[in-house]
């Protein structure tokens, strides 16, 4: 088969084949429907690298309609194929590079979203907007009020306009009439949004198990299921909270171990929304919940950051156990396995413990021989 690879950029394309080591095609183009000259269904099918990106969905689905087979790559790993080496980066070097790869084979493969989490993310994409866009318009109202003095009164976003409109005076109130007018039409857009989400979500019977779980809410629920799309493809949850970028950065070269801030790579929202879901776990009033009092004792120990993320990267596990097993959050079944965690950390504190009083007792009749040596 045919190999081929596509350097996809906001305004050309870049393709490049190869055969044998061999450069056998180039071309560049505005449209990838105007590669259908090299890849159509009249050609003979060819196996098609492209990066994951933006546009990477639309273009595999239309590749694959003309007979060809794809392979999207995984952008965070492209560098091990020789991408962007001894500073050398075009569209043109970087098509090569990974047409070369893909006849070499061990590409680092990326996954494809089913149509349906394709369409749940992107109406989650534009929530996100509208909100940011409210959240801006409320922050640049109350900068304008407080250059007149006023401090306008704080609620939800929902209830701004008529708050502001019933306490500020007329004047005030016509000097923000264009903004405040914005706010109506983005609140009336985001019912409508949310309506839409909400039929995506009744779809999606995994969506109401993951809300079972405490500080987790339809948004959260739906972004992960957008971003993980099959849980099946991941074996343990230290990959899933990996995949996501909650675990801590670690450098273990030149023998010794170092660990830094957490990755931050896969999808920022999601990472976000986590974030925000653990902060609601820790301000939880259910103070029997065995999450909110591990999240509490980690608070207690090493300030409320790192708790925080700590929750946000337990909320991941058990989101896609419960995905995994088809079942809800069960409080009783966590406490259990906390409790396990910690006899488990107790048990290897006391093997420790054993361990260096053995070392210290070895150590001490050692030096008592020495003594006898040195002294007979």
């Amino acid at each position: 088969m045919r190999k081929v690879a596509l350097d996809l950029g906001a305004k050309k394309t870049t393709y490049c084949e190869v055969f044998e080591g061999r450069v056998v095609g180039r071309d560049t183009v505005t449209q990838v429907e105007a590669l259908r000259s090299w890849l159509g269904p009249e050609k003979p099918a060819a196996l098609v690298a492209i990066e994951a990106c933006r546009e990477a969905w639309h273009v595999h689905d239309l590749l694959r309609s003309w007979g060809n087979e794809v392979v999207l790559v995984d952008t965070t790993r492209s560098r091990r194929l020789g991408i962007g080496q001894h500073g050398r980066k075009t569209d043109r070097i970087d098509a090569e590079v990974l047409a070369r790869a893909l006849e070499r084979g061990g590409i680092p493969m990326a996954h494809v979203l089913s149509e349906h989490r394709r369409e749940l993310r992107r109406q989650l994409g534009i929530r996100r907007a509208l909100v940011e866009t409210r959240a801006q318009l409320v922050t640049t109202m109350k900068g304008l009020a407080r250059e007149q003095g006023v401090r306008l009164v704080s609620c939800e976003t929902r209830h701004f306009a008529e708050r502001v409109l019933a306490s500020t005076s007329a004047e005030l109130s016509t000097e923000l009439g264009p903004l405040l007018e914005t706010l109506k039409v983005i609140d009336r857009q985001m019912q409508g949004v949310d309506a839409e989400l909400g039929k995506l979500c009744a779809q999606e019977p995994v969506i109401q198990q993951l809300c079972t779980v405490p500080g987790v809410g339809a948004i959260i629920a739906a972004s992960f299921v957008s971003v993980i799309d099959d849980a099946k493809r991941f074996r343990r949850a230290h990959q899933v909270e990996s995949y996501v970028g909650l675990v801590p950065s670690e450098d273990s070269s030149g023998g010794q171990r170092r660990v830094g801030a957490i990755t931050k790579q896969g999808n920022r929202y999601l990472r976000a929304m986590l974030v925000q879901g653990a902060w609601a776990v820790l301000r939880s009033r259910r103070q029997d919940d065995p999450l909110r009092q591990w999240g509490q004792a980690i608070s207690e120990r090493r300030g409320k950051r790192i708790a925080v993320v700590a929750v946000a990267r337990r909320l991941i596990g058990i989101l896609w156990a419960i995905w995994r097993d088809g079942t809800v959050y069960d409080p009783q079944w966590l406490g259990h396995q906390a409790a396990r965690g910690l006899r488990a950390h107790a048990q290897d504190l006391e093997v420790q413990a054993a361990a260096l009083k053995a070392a210290t007792r070895k150590r001490s009749c050692k030096l008592l021989l020495q003594r006898e040596v040195t002294s007979g």
